[in-house]
């Protein structure tokens, strides 16, 4: 017979971890007397993430006094209480390995459904005092389960846990736990998953995304856990290509049209994808990487990157006062995610500066596909000598049967003309989107300088955009994924101050910031990222969710501990690897 053996609550507390402070309610105390359950929770109990935690399809988690009893011997640990794991439910009976997810339990005067297993992330770790303990928990088949409340009802230690329903279709917690994380992702299993009416829309999701690339034949690795920054994997490494046209496109922007020295094809890329160069600037001295969006029309034949050039900027002052025709570069194949999707929608390119070179490549997409899409060009300038690429865009915009443009110069000149160089005075916001008529069902492809793409986003989502729909590109990092971590600040990525000089360079190329590996000092990629305060996605910090999957674009690296499944070919996960030798990475 299962048996309630406690339940067990908590509210959201900040401890400090590694010199940062987590908000996290995995601590919970057992509740004496009866307990009332609601839709979305116990009495007395919280969450301190809620977009990983709680909800309808995860407000009771419920972990086994058998699995206590593994984790004792295997950990060789005695001194666990009950609330251990962050469960709200200890329970005797119903293992992972024969719990199905759509069974249905009747507790106390509470009736609840199995939705999904648990998933894990680094503050069971800090809780265990076992940082490897997300691993261990999902690698063992003992992950533990979430309860949806059918019935709310009152429970306490000793009810009977009693079933009253099951699913039809047949699979249980610890069989779809290693559908997802584990290798060998069944597509007959994958199938019967998304036949379970019970389970959580966020793992019908990726088991959905599974079986899709399984139909595509996309991609190696988890294409269920992989971030959208890390799709689209290409293979490591460097290639000359050979400088044909150097063309002036504004006072402060120079293209470069590159071509293989060879004749051979390149790598073709997606409308909005970018490569990253490595130039050697001074003999023996480190390179430098940097990222430069592809800003010319798609070609297997050359790529055209533009470049802004900074006053102090090293790789654009390189590249203007040192590059000459005929000149070779070495260039790595296009990456990135931020690409044109299909569909029928209308689509708005949106941008400020140099930020027009992604969304430019896009414009070439649509204008050389005769797309009959609605297509709105949305661009600020602070005049026409800072406005790069204007004659192309208005050229490929007339190619558009429903193509139309608007321009703000933020400091029009003395010549300037409004309704022939610009269209407004003044900046992009929202009073402009009203007054062009952004569709709201469009997606919004933005880039831009920091600022910008706050305030553009901040104005978007007024205007009643909807978040999937925004799509952005960030030309020095990615946004940032650190669940709990509350009260840090944000500082910019920049050098060690204690750099050793020795040991493999790790090269974070869109931050553009190099450190060398101290395997004293450092148990991972992710670490040495985090004292660079390079922006950086994380959840499990052992190999387990894949948030922190990026590309690999040169050298390799190995794992320890080993990912539950490596990631897919040309990318690494920063959280558990060690550079073999130099290595960059796409951060």
């Amino acid at each position: 017979m299962a048996r309630l053996l406690s339940v067990n609550v908590g509210l959201p507390r900040d401890i400090e971890w590694k010199g940062r402070i987590v908000h996290t309610a995995v601590w919970k105390e057992p509740v004496r007397g009866r307990c009332r359950v609601g839709r979305l929770n116990l009495e007395g109990d919280g969450q301190g993430d809620l977009a990983g935690h709680g909800g309808e399809q995860r407000a009771v988690f419920v972990y086994q006094i058998e699995s206590y009893r593994h984790w004792q011997e295997q950990l060789k640990r005695t001194d666990f209480v009950h609330g251990q794991f962050g469960e709200n439910f200890t329970i005797e009976g119903l293992p992972d390995d024969s719990v199905c997810i759509g069974d249905r339990y009747q507790i106390g005067s509470a009736i609840f459904e199995v939705t999904q297993p648990r998933v894990t992330c680094y503050r069971v770790g800090i809780r265990m005092s076992e940082p490897r303990m997300p691993a261990l928990l999902t690698s063992s088949g003992r992950p533990g389960f979430y309860f949806r409340v059918l019935q709310e009802g009152g429970v306490g230690a000793g009810d009977e846990i009693v079933k009253v329903g099951e699913a039809t279709e047949r699979m249980t917690v610890a069989d779809v736990n290693a559908l997802l994380y584990l290798p060998n992702h069944s597509r007959d299993r994958l199938v019967r998953a998304l036949r379970i009416r019970a389970l959580s829309p966020g793992w019908r999701s990726s088991f959905e995304a599974l079986l899709q690339s399984q139909t595509t034949g996309e991609r190696s690795g988890n294409a269920a856990l992989a971030p959208a920054a890390a799709a689209h994997p290409v293979a490591p490494g460097f290639r000359p290509l050979a400088v044909t046209a150097i063309d002036h496109e504004s006072a402060d922007v120079h293209s470069l049209t590159m071509q293989s020295p060879d004749g051979h094809e390149l790598q073709a890329a997606l409308p909005g994808q970018y490569v990253v160069l490595r130039l050697q600037r001074i003999a023996d001295a480190p390179p430098l990487f940097r990222s430069y969006s592809l800003s010319g029309p798609l070609s297997t034949g050359r790529y055209r990157i533009s470049v802004k050039i900074e006053p102090n900027g090293a790789a654009g002052t390189y590249l203007k006062e040192h590059v000459r025709v005929g000149d070779a570069l070495d260039v790595s194949s296009p990456r990135g995610s931020f690409i044109l999707q299909s569909g029928e929608r209308p689509v708005v390119l949106l941008s400020a500066g140099i930020g027009a070179t992604p969304v430019l490549a896009m414009l070439y997409a649509l204008a050389t596909s005769h797309s009959t899409q609605q297509v709105l060009w949305l661009h600020a300038a602070r005049d026409r000598e800072h406005h790069p690429f204007a004659a192309e865009v208005r050229r490929l915009i007339l190619a558009l049967p429903h193509g139309r443009s608007y321009v703000c110069y933020s400091k029009p000149g003395s010549s300037d003309k409004m309704g022939e160089d610009f269209d407004a005075s003044g900046h992009l916001s929202r009073s402009v989107f009203d007054e062009v008529g952004i569709p709201r069902e469009a997606d919004i492809y933005l880039c831009g300088p920091t600022r910008f793409m706050a305030d553009m986003k901040e104005a978007l989502a007024t205007f009643g955009v909807a978040p999937e729909r925004i799509h952005l590109e960030i030309f020095n990092g990615s946004e940032s994924l650190t669940p709990g971590v509350v009260g840090g600040v944000t500082r910019a990525p920049h050098l060690l101050k204690d750099d050793s000089n020795s040991g493999p360079l790790v090269s974070f190329a869109r931050s553009g910031i190099a450190a060398h590996w101290n395997v004293s000092a450092y148990q991972s990629i992710l670490e040495l990222a985090e004292a660079c305060d390079v922006p950086v996605r994380w959840s499990c910090r052992t190999g387990v969710c894949h948030n922190c999957e990026s590309g690999l674009v040169s050298g390799a690296v190995v794992y320890g501990p080993e990912p539950l499944e490596k990631p897919a070919d040309g990318n690494l996960l920063v959280c558990c690897s060690q550079p073999i030798r130099d290595v960059v990475i796409d951060l």
